[in-house]
């Protein structure tokens, strides 16, 4: 059977352009998953059902992870005199099973601020203004808090905020801290250009991971006309002059083709780069070394890989046993900017009611299972994180076997800018750590220590041995207009030189947004299937 559309990927925004699509009767949709599908509540099995309200994190390392890793940086910077060790690689756990990374992820729902698509916009990218944008967001979403103008209350995702009577006694700390730093309280951080401390809009109400599979595919899984096909890994397009006719897929012992009229490439922006260069999509001259040939020359392909860098700042407590392992971890966040920033709005901070030494899913198991060994609560910490990272990483095949990993380079901290901001950014959060305003909960701060605090070059060298990812990675196929050489998708997300072959993802966001990066991702599924439906 031939198709009308073919998505791979059911994440975060290929769940939902296949849900768009089939709303059509008169459209059929082939949906294709890498990893299971569980097709109704009860199937899910805890890690994915629940989220921060019983402390669940990252699901990493099992048959819900893809199992990539990549390194920290490539090469230390030639001008620091206290250069990275060589070779720091970190996992990075990507979605496999329908919903993607939504349902493994922290279920932060923070939507992009105006200035990222101001600036898309002036990049020549027509329709990615805010006020473009605004009706995509509005559409996706149910929110149980605020309505008006800038919020949905018909969507299929469910977002609200911690009331303050039920913050813990860190977040509550940690809110009166960055207030007597003097920035504003923000009561709704999903309004346009909201600055300041305020609580996080979550997609886990009542606990519940609010995941693409279970606000959009519990909806759409049963049409006619839709069909969903767990445990399928595509190895390649099947391209014919300037068309992908089809993909071929594996599935167990077997091998097909699927073909169909129109491609979505909806696999991630690790799977999406990696799948196009399998297929002779990308650089030519990296396509050569490993001896692909070259169907398609897109440099872009690959490169450009953005993230937000994350650094934490740990505190022992008074008493440990008030640490409420059974509460929301993340409840509170400060948007703000650096010190001397030339960015408006370039950071996020926020407090994490507890630490453990281990997996945080561990928590869940403990609470559920009783197991002989119960991970280990060291205190609370702060996390510091980069949401305008100058630094780009870039994502190159080993091979051109289909089971290969790519080779993935963060280059996390590698621009002085970067690396002073975050400086700045653990500094202050040392300051509130060590606060009055934090002194109920605090006994005293572990890491770093005063030592390095107050040692510029010890604390670019802490900072660029224990930098780690915030597990938002984009713009690999990257948005752009027709003048730019390295845009591999233009502004309706179709592939340069491609008749048929489209991306729906955060691969295709021309810069990391300044905010958690899964809402936004969601509006993009939006907003392509809204394209595609009016063609």
């Amino acid at each position: 059977m031939r198709y009308d559309y073919v998505i791979i990927g059911a994440g975060s925004a290929g769940a939902i352009v296949a849900s768009r699509l089939s709303e059509n009767p008169s459209i059929s949709v082939l949906l294709l998953e890498g990893g299971p599908d569980y097709p109704d509540f009860a199937t899910l099995p805890d890690d994915i059902k629940f989220g921060y309200s019983t402390g669940t994190d990252l699901a990493v390392a099992d048959e819900h992870d893809w199992g990539y890793t990549a390194f920290v940086n490539g090469t230390a910077n030639p001008k620091d005199s206290h250069p990275i060790p060589p070779g720091r690689t970190l996992r990075m756990p990507r979605g496999k099973l329908t919903g993607g990374t939504s349902s493994i992820n922290g279920q932060i729902f923070l939507r992009a601020l105006t200035h990222d698509f101001d600036l898309w916009s002036k990049m020549g990218l027509e329709g990615w203004d805010y006020k473009s944008v605004l009706p995509f967001f509005r559409k996706l979403e149910t929110d149980l808090d605020y309505s008006g103008d800038f919020h949905g209350k018909e969507g299929p995702i469910l977002a609200h905020r911690f009331p303050k009577d039920e913050w813990t006694k860190p977040q509550m700390g940690f809110h009166k801290a960055a207030l007597a730093l003097g920035y504003p309280e923000v009561d709704d951080m999903n309004l346009p250009n909201a600055h300041g401390v305020g609580p996080f809009p979550c997609n886990n109400p009542a606990g519940i991971r609010m995941s693409t599979s279970l606000g959009y595919l519990s909806q759409s899984r049963h049409r006619l006309n839709l069909t969903l096909r767990s445990k399928c890994t595509v190895q390649r397009l099947v391209v014919d002059n300037n068309s992908v006719t089809g993909v071929e897929v594996k599935s167990g012992g077997d091998n097909f083709i699927a073909e169909g009229n129109i491609i979505v490439l909806s696999a991630g922006a690790l799977a999406n780069p990696r799948l196009l260069m399998l297929s002779g999509i990308g650089p030519s001259r990296h396509l050569n070394e490993i001896g692909i040939p070259t169907v398609n020359d897109l440099p872009g392909v690959g490169q450009n890989l953005s993230d937000h860098p994350q650094n934490f700042v740990h505190a022992s407590v008074h008493d440990i046993e008030l640490l409420d392992t059974t509460a929301p971890r993340l409840q509170v966040g400060l948007r703000y900017t650096a010190t001397r920033s030339n960015t408006r709005d370039d950071m996020l901070m926020w407090m994490g009611s507890y630490a453990v030494d281990g997996d945080y899913r561990d928590i869940l198991t403990a609470q559920r299972n009783k197991p002989a060994t119960d991970p280990t609560v060291t205190g609370i910490q702060m996390t510091i994180s980069l949401y305008l990272a100058t630094s780009k990483g870039s994502l190159r095949l080993k091979s051109s076997d289909p089971d290969d990993m790519p080779e993935i380079c963060l280059n996390l901290l590698d621009t002085e800018s970067d690396v002073s901001r975050m400086a700045d950014g653990v500094r202050k959060a040392s300051n509130m750590m060590d606060s009055s305003e934090m002194s109920s909960v605090v006994k005293t701060r572990t890491i770093p220590t005063d030592k390095i605090l107050t040692d510029d070059k010890l604390l670019h060298r802490w900072l660029r041995k224990n930098t780690t990812t915030g597990n938002h990675l984009t713009s690999t196929c990257a948005m752009g207009p027709e003048s730019d050489p390295m845009a591999v998708v233009d502004h309706k997300c179709k592939v340069r030189g491609l008749d048929n072959l489209y991306i729906a993802d955060a691969s295709v966001m021309p810069e990391c947004v300044r905010a958690n990066t899964n809402v936004t991702t969601m509006m993009v599924g939006e907003r392509l299937a809204d394209y595609l439906l009016s063609t």
